[in-house]
């Protein structure tokens, strides 16, 4: 298949690529707002296709629309901080340039969409979230990608996602999502100061979310029209759990910010259940991702790689 992959270039759409490619005709659209190399590894390979133009240059998007078999839209502004300092570009990127796409789509066109777990805010009474459970977005983030899968769900012939925070290693890599940051300030400071280190999150490996959109085109007939939270089960965890998980990989002082409040108040239990059902199970666990992430950080001269 012909397979459009908008926001390309970024820390999933980086690693996302190396598992469609050898089968399918890849077309990315990227503005390379953040890395200028993060697919130098796919330019000698004869199925990629790329070119550097906004999302929301609707004539760039439709050329591209018109001869894909597959749309998977992974560009965005990622994250509450980002959003938060331009809000415009966020609803623009995050909901506009999605409706548009969702409107031009043909009837016979796949459209996977990845929608965030941050949707749902916090689970206050602790009970365990389903996709049936009600969104709660507390960010500007949370709420345009919210209300992009409300117009995609619907849309017919499209498959929404609602990812846990992923970890894990890329070609654009991201140090302020959640583990990544914290393998970053055990490496470089031996020390973590926890904010609020009850809230509980569920993560996800960042090639088991690429391994969830090929399954999701070899398995279509089960993942169409429907929603799907897709995280790691087995790592619905909190803060404290998730520092004391990397220092069994790093020398490491726990503190516990007692009187402190943490900006981000993302707390919950999250099932995959529903998509496990549909076949899919997580290769990838929490230490290997750190490890993984130790290796990367060896490597990479800046320590800073985010979205703000």
């Amino acid at each position: 298949m012909k397979i459009l992959i908008t926001g390309g270039a970024g820390y999933i759409g980086s690693e996302l690529i190396n598992f469609l490619i050898d089968e399918h005709q890849i077309y990315v659209v990227d503005s390379l707002l953040y890395d200028k190399i993060s697919l130098l590894r796919y330019v000698s390979h004869p199925n990629f296709h790329f070119e550097k133009a906004d999302v929301r240059d609707r004539m760039v998007m439709k050329k591209h629309m018109s001869q894909c078999d597959v749309i998977i839209p992974l560009a965005a502004l990622v994250g509450f901080p980002l959003c938060e300092e331009n809000p415009k570009d966020a609803i623009e990127v995050n909901y506009e340039a999605n409706r548009w796409i969702a409107n031009e789509k043909s009837a016979d066109q796949l459209i996977i969409y990845p929608c965030t777990n941050s949707g749902y805010g916090n689970s206050r009474d602790g009970t365990v979230i389903t996709e049936e459970s009600p969104m709660n977005p507390i960010s500007l983030y949370g709420q345009t990608k919210v209300d992009a899968e409300k117009v995609y769900r619907h849309t017919d012939n499209c498959s929404t996602y609602r990812l846990a925070t992923v970890y894990g290693p890329s070609s654009r890599p991201r140090t302020d999502l959640l583990v990544n940051n914290f393998v970053l300030k055990a490496i470089k400071d031996r020390l973590i100061v926890l904010y609020e280190c009850e809230f509980m999150r569920n993560y996800v490996h960042i090639w088991d979310i690429c391994r969830s959109f090929k399954h999701a085109l070899k398995h279509w007939d089960k993942i169409k029209n429907e929603t799907f939270n897709v995280g790691n089960d087995s790592i619905n965890m909190n803060k404290l759990e998730l520092a004391k998980k990397i220092q069994q990989h790093v020398p490491l002082e726990i503190i516990k910010a007692e009187f402190t409040s943490d900006p981000d108040k993302r707390d919950y239990i999250v099932s995959s259940k529903k998509f496990y059902e549909t076949g899919f199970e997580c290769k990838y666990d929490l230490d290997i991702g750190i490890k993984q992430l130790l290796q990367m950080y060896s490597l990479i001269d800046v320590p800073w790689y985010a979205n703000y």
